[in-house]
């Protein structure tokens, strides 16, 4: 009898340190919450064949030692089944429908009407790995820190006050400096503008003590696990709230059967100084945070609505209507929310897509825009090409709406990750792409974007004598354009092939007659003297 309560307390001890070290959630659709206590049981099972081995060999022989270890194979074994049974019985091959229908997806939305004509003051061109060099060097300004702390790699991307940045924390850099520092805690986080690249390190008053590099109960995971032990996390991200106070957001999940069909129900906020948090329903969570679905779930989601939306067995042979995903996603700010943004292919992959979706990472909300034209990485390739003497890599595009179609726009970057031009390419058609150098700015890639793409309609043309107000020229890759203002300060534009035995010779005050295709900026295509 002794003998037992001690093993009893050795279990119970065991499955303490076990449960301190896994932070398995105390739920029954967790797998990870099995494994846990699989791992018991048979911890359990040795102690228990440990201290009665010698008994039973001795007193009752060895047909008792087999006799006593069948039944708990027996019942690990229907335990598997059960599990096995319950997924298989939820599994798509039975529930197609429920997988399919796992998000909401809206078809009928128009890509120019409905998405912005892009305004490229507000256009994050600065991607994570352009941001994390950024974010590394502003760090190395600070002497005092670097010895002491090393700076996450999450940069998650957020609308923080009508801008497009990445914030990330710091960390701690190791056993013993988390001792060292653990009484103030982490003092700051890097801020990162993806629009222009400046980067700044914000210092706290008080410093951040619950932490993914913290450790005992001031660990993220371990201090999250002990306030809710049932409940099932997603993974955290970093955010910070309009008055720039930081925050953890951790998505919270529910599952079908053991671990199928995984959905949000709810985040927890967690704030990192105090250690304070608050749960909230997924129809409850501020407006300020921006992440609450991450892009992995949503890519899974999307696949599963092309996938199985008529079928399983569609899914497999005929494969009717049957689309998916393309490989990589971007992200897009638009109305103070992050959208996810990827394309939608045939099953087939045959390097074009048949539309994109916005996902707004809040709320859910899914808009399809068909768009047939190019994947994304045949875009990639396709302006790399331009420039392939240099040997730069582009960037995974953003999409954008410019002069009312839908548009990729990229950045080429050298070896060490710099920024060296923009490219701009025509979704419908990915030969339609022009590059330009960084140094010039990005409006100027857009112009010479538009001077070379737009279609002109020849019956849509105006006619106009004007004086010239103001004339000016600049040399674009190569290319030289005239930039001219009228005393009604309209602005046209014109290549030096529409007429280059008179377009170097004008200057203010000149009459001019031009034919023009109107907009913002209009583009001459005729010009003579008056």
């Amino acid at each position: 009898m002794k003998r037992k309560i001690i093993n009893t307390i050795i279990i119970i001890i065991f499955a303490f340190i076990l449960f301190y070290l896994m932070l398995p959630p105390l739920n029954l659709s967790s797998p990870a919450f099995w494994v846990y206590l699989f791992i018991i049981f048979i911890f359990s099972m040795a102690i228990s064949s440990i201290t009665t081995l010698e008994d039973l060999i001795y007193r009752r022989g060895f047909n008792k030692v087999n006799k006593l270890m069948t039944y708990p194979i027996m019942g690990i074994s229907l335990i598997i089944g059960l599990i096995f049974l319950i997924n298989f019985i939820l599994s798509p091959i039975f529930n197609a429908k429920g997988y399919s229908q796992r998000i909401t997806v809206d078809e009928t939305h128009n890509f120019a009407t409905s998405v912005k004509e892009v305004d490229l003051n507000k256009i994050p061109l600065i991607d994570k790995e352009s941001s994390q060099k950024l974010g590394d060097r502003k760090m190395g300004e600070f002497t005092s820190w670097v010895s002491q702390f090393y700076v996450s790699d999450l940069y998650t991307q957020i609308n923080y006050n009508n801008d497009i940045v990445r914030v990330t924390p710091l960390e701690y850099a190791g056993i013993i400096k988390y001792f060292t520092n653990r009484n103030e805690g982490i003092k700051g986080y890097i801020i990162v503008n993806s629009v222009n690249g400046s980067a700044n390190l914000v210092t706290l008053d008080k410093g951040m003590k619950y932490m993914p590099s913290a450790l005992f109960f001031e660990k993220l995971e371990r201090k999250l696990r002990f306030t809710y032990p049932t409940t099932i996390f997603d993974e955290a991200s970093f955010e910070i709230d309009n008055e720039g106070k930081p925050y953890w957001i951790i998505p919270t999940i529910k599952y079908s059967g053991i671990g199928l069909k995984k959905e949000i129900n709810g985040a927890v906020i967690l704030d990192p100084v105090t250690g304070e948090s608050q749960k909230y329903q997924i129809d409850e969570i501020p407006t300020w945070v921006d992440h609450v679905y991450s892009a992995d779930l949503i890519i899974e989601q999307i696949d599963n609505w092309g996938e199985y939306r008529n079928g399983f067995w569609n899914s497999i042979f005929g494969q009717k209507d049957v689309i998916n995903t393309t490989e990589g996603y971007n992200y897009l700010v638009m109305d103070d929310d992050v959208y996810l943004y990827t394309g939608i292919t045939s099953v087939s992959s045959d390097e074009s897509n048949l539309g994109f979706v916005l996902v707004n990472l809040r709320t859910k909300q899914t808009n399809y825009y068909a768009a047939p034209g190019a994947e994304e990485f045949s875009a990639m390739a396709s302006a790399e090409g331009v420039v392939q003497d240099k040997k730069y890599n582009a960037s995974f595009p953003l999409l954008i709406n410019l002069n009312n179609k839908p548009t990729y726009l990229l950045s080429l970057k050298d070896n060490a990750g710099l920024v060296k031009m923009y490219a701009f390419i025509d979704v419908a058609d990915y030969q339609k792409v022009v590059v330009s150098e960084s140094s010039l700015g990005i409006e100027a890639a857009k112009e010479k974007y538009l001077l070379e793409n737009t279609e002109i309609n020849m019956d849509n043309l105006k006619t106009k004598e004007i004086t010239i107000k103001n004339i000016s020229n600049a040399v674009i890759d190569g290319n030289t354009n005239y930039y001219i203002t009228d005393m009604d300060n309209n602005k046209f534009v014109a290549a030096i092939s529409v007429n280059r035995y008179l377009l170097p010779f004008l200057k203010v005050n000149d009459q001019i007659i031009i034919k023009y295709n109107e907009s913002n900026i209009s583009q001459i295509t005729a010009i003579e003297e008056k």
